[in-house]
């Protein structure tokens, strides 16, 4: 994600709402002021994932999200990576 997303609570956010979707992966900052999220679970799901990261939390500005599919990986937990 691109944009204001770093700072205002987009990686707790994110997981929360992975968690509550039961999808499994991770969510970072990274060292340009991004963020990045890889996620895995039911199509459905991981669709509405997008769509919240799309909006992010309230304070977030959110400019632009690449999504694209990768292979699974079976995690089954959702984590805020350092």
């Amino acid at each position: 994600m691109r944009g204001k997303v770093q700072g205002v609570g987009y990686r707790e956010g994110c997981r929360q709402c992975a968690q509550d979707l039961r999808l499994s992966g991770w969510v970072r900052n990274l060292p340009d002021g991004t963020v990045e999220v890889e996620a895995e679970g039911r199509a459905r799901d991981l669709a509405t994932l997008v769509l919240w990261c799309e909006r992010g939390p309230l304070p977030a500005t959110v400019f632009s999200v690449h999504a694209r599919r990768i292979a699974p990986v079976g995690g089954d937990w959702f984590e805020i990576r350092r």
